[in-house]
């Protein structure tokens, strides 16, 4: 164990290399200072400059979604063509503490696999805290 330490201490140690100080030095995988925004170059103003889209390409396509190279920001359908689940994904879940105070013998399947998730991890977390305390 006392060799790995070595090895991975050694790579902090490197003296610089400009002064040959003994001075040690932690090197990154990014290379050299970045320069500041706005501090010359070409150009005049240091603002960004805003894209200029007409409402219809707003309306129509969802702007940045493209991932592909040579691809096209994709067209928004009309709802009918999305599937059923899609709306369902933001839809708020029971916490615990609702989930604990409705009959189980009528909880739909999903709540009661979220119940039995979040109940494992609440007395996983109540073992941990006990266990911590002695």
């Amino acid at each position: 164990m006392s060799l790995s330490v070595f090895r991975g201490s050694r790579r902090l140690l490197r003296p610089l290399v400009s002064g040959a100080s003994l001075i040690p030095r932690r090197g990154f995988a990014i290379g050299g200072p970045k320069s500041k925004k706005g501090g010359g170059g070409k150009g005049g103003s240091a603002e960004p400059k805003a894209e200029t889209l007409s409402k219809e390409v707003k309306a129509s396509t969802v702007v940045g979604a493209n991932i592909l190279k040579d691809g096209a920001d994709p067209k928004i359908l009309p709802d009918s063509e999305y599937p059923d689940w899609l709306w369902h994904l933001l839809d708020k879940k029971l916490p615990l503490s609702e989930l604990k105070r409705k009959n189980i013998e009528t909880l739909p399947y999903e709540d009661l696999r979220r119940f039995g998730k979040l109940d494992n991890r609440a007395r996983i977390k109540e073992n941990n805290s006990v266990k911590a305390k002695h």
